[in-house]
Formats: structure tokens, C-alpha cells, sequence
């Protein structure tokens, strides 16, 4: 067997300072701490944190009044924070910098009268989020065919916001749909969804040409790990998304010679590495490691902590 190793892949920026952050609140305030909302969308990372003392509360009514809570790096709606503030509680704002760029343009197309057509995936928390900031000015837009079906003069005045975890080709597709449908729409100076979806999916699209079968590392509610599943697929390679090298398959192998592996953003780099000495032990596997981008993103720990590290 032959393994290639997709690089980028694995944790984005957003999600090292998410979990950065987690671990400088532990280091400060120690436990019960409380997150709302699951950090990251990985089974390995909240499971780690919940065993040192962390609770994920999907309610904001979870949390004792006068506690402290971190808001995961999907971001939260307004009423949150005001949900938040009500109880008394300590907030640390962990959203990604990416994403808060999103809810600041949804608010000021909001403030300028336009409908905001948010393309993205119904019930995903960073879509609840943007959605928050602007309900009265935001509609969902999951695909081409509901472009259709939305009932708005061919002279409205629209604009779109995207998902930040979309992959890049079907949202072209609904952007497409958008423009033709809506000449006038206007849409964000610079591509919302992000440099490291992005990536992981021309990693892929790249990549995928030269294997067999694909493997993404990466929990089933993570929307980038999905999307990198769907893409091999669509490329015609089967392939399968999991969340550890317990859940592989040998029959996935059956006539197969070489294996592409990668993950989602919000996935262990450790657990990649448990899968490809899976693969090393059980196939004698030979590994390469190709690198299609560089990547040297960073973000500061949010503004809450980086006062409270200066003082500690």
C-alpha cells in the first residue's frame, strides 16, 4: 500500500486559538468551566476536555450565574451574549476572526436595508450565529433550487453572505444561481469562506487523481471535514469519514493500492498520525507527505484572556 498524506491539513488558526484559549481559561480559572456550544466539531477534542473538567452546555440557562463561559469558535448570536450578560457570567469570546468578519458584514448590509441570502447548511451553529445578528434581514440558502423558489422582486435589493465551511465549487454554484437571478445582488469585497477550507479542498482535488480510496479524518457534524468527503466522492473515489483508525474498514482496501489521507479543520493531528501507523502496521504502507499550500496563519488569543495572561 501506498499512503499520501495531504498537507494542509488538520487544525486551521481559528481552531489552535480556540483551543489555546480553552487551555489558558483552565490555567486561570480552573473547573467547572463552561463552553457553549462544543468548541470545535470533534468527537477527540471535546471528549479530552470534557475528562479535565469542561462542561458544553447547549443553553445559556446550563450555566450558574457568576460562572465562566467561552463561546465556541463557531460564534454566538447577539442573544447570547445578552443571555450572558443577564446571568452574570465572565464571557470569553473564542469565535474565529474569519467568522466575526461575516456577522460584521451581515450587520452592516442589515443597517442598509438589504436581504441578506445566507448561503449555508440549516441548523449548523455558525449559521445560527450570523443568522442572530440580523434576523429580520437574513434568509437561508442551501442550494441552487431554493434560489428559485425564493419569492423576492427581480429588483430587490439583495445581498449574500456564506458559510465559512462551504465547499468552494457548490458554493459557486449557488452564487452563480444568485447572480443570474438577482443582476444587482452584492456580496462580501473578499470571500468569506475560509483560507483553510479552501486549502484542504484544493489539497484534495489535487491529490485525489493518484488514489484509490480517501480517507478524512474528522467528526460527522463537521461541516469542512464533510465537504472534503463529498469532494473525493464527487471526484469519483470512494471515500470515507472518520474519527479514528478504529472505525476503519479492511474491505475499504479490497483491489486498492494507494490511499490518500487528510482531515478537517477541527481534527488531531494525533489522530492522523494513529491512522497512518494503522495503515503502516496492518499494509506495510509507505507514506509520503505532499504539500500543496503553505500555511502560516495565526490568530491572538481573544482580548478577555490576553489581559488576564499579562496580569498572571
Amino acid at each position: 500500500m501506498r499512503v499520501i498524506l495531504a498537507n494542509p491539513r488538520g487544525f486551521c488558526a481559528g481552531v489552535n486559538m480556540a483551543i489555546d484559549s480553552l487551555e489558558r481559561a483552565l490555567q486561570l480559572f480552573g473547573t467547572p468551566l463552561y463552553v457553549y456550544h462544543e468548541i470545535v466539531h470533534n468527537l477527540h477534542v471535546v471528549e479530552r476536555f470534557k475528562k479535565r473538567g469542561v462542561v458544553f452546555v447547549d443553553t445559556i440557562d446550563e450555566i450558574p450565574s457568576n460562572s465562566v463561559v467561552l463561546y465556541s469558535a463557531h460564534g454566538v448570536a447577539p442573544a447570547i451574549r445578552e443571555a450572558s450578560e443577564k446571568r452574570n457570567l465572565n464571557a470569553i469570546d473564542e469565535t474565529c476572526p474569519l467568522l466575526t468578519k461575516v456577522h460584521l458584514e451581515a450587520i452592516l448590509f442589515a443597517k442598509e436595508g438589504y436581504t441578506i441570502l445566507l448561503i449555508g447548511h440549516e441548523g449548523h451553529d455558525e449559521v445560527a450565529g450570523t443568522v442572530g445578528e440580523a434576523p429580520g434581514n437574513i434568509r437561508l440558502v442551501q442550494d441552487a433550487h431554493e434560489v428559485e423558489a425564493l419569492e423576492l422582486p427581480a429588483d430587490a435589493k439583495v445581498a449574500f453572505l456564506t458559510q465559512t465551511t462551504l465547499s468552494v465549487d457548490d458554493a459557486e454554484v449557488i452564487i452563480t444561481a444568485l447572480r443570474k437571478r438577482f443582476p444587482n445582488i452584492v456580496g462580501p469585497k473578499k470571500d468569506d469562506i475560509c483560507y483553510a477550507t479552501q486549502n484542504r479542498q484544493e489539497a484534495v482535488k489535487e491529490l485525489v487523481p493518484e488514489a484509490d480510496v480517501v480517507l478524512v479524518l474528522g467528526s460527522q457534524n463537521s461541516s469542512n471535514s464533510l465537504r472534503l468527503a463529498e469532494l473525493a466522492s464527487s471526484c469519483g473515489k470512494p471515500a470515507y469519514l472518520i474519527d479514528s483508525a478504529r472505525e476503519i474498514n479492511s474491505a475499504w482496501f479490497d483491489g486498492k493500492k494507494t490511499v490518500l489521507v487528510t482531515a478537517g479543520a477541527s481534527a488531531p493531528e494525533d489522530v492522523v498520525q494513529e491512522c497512518v501507523d494503522y495503515l503502516t502496521r496492518r499494509y506495510s504502507a509507505t507514506v509520503e507527505t505532499r504539500t500543496i499550500r503553505e500555511e502560516d496563519v495565526s490568530f491572538n488569543l481573544p482580548k478577555e484572556l490576553r489581559s488576564l495572561t499579562l496580569v498572571n
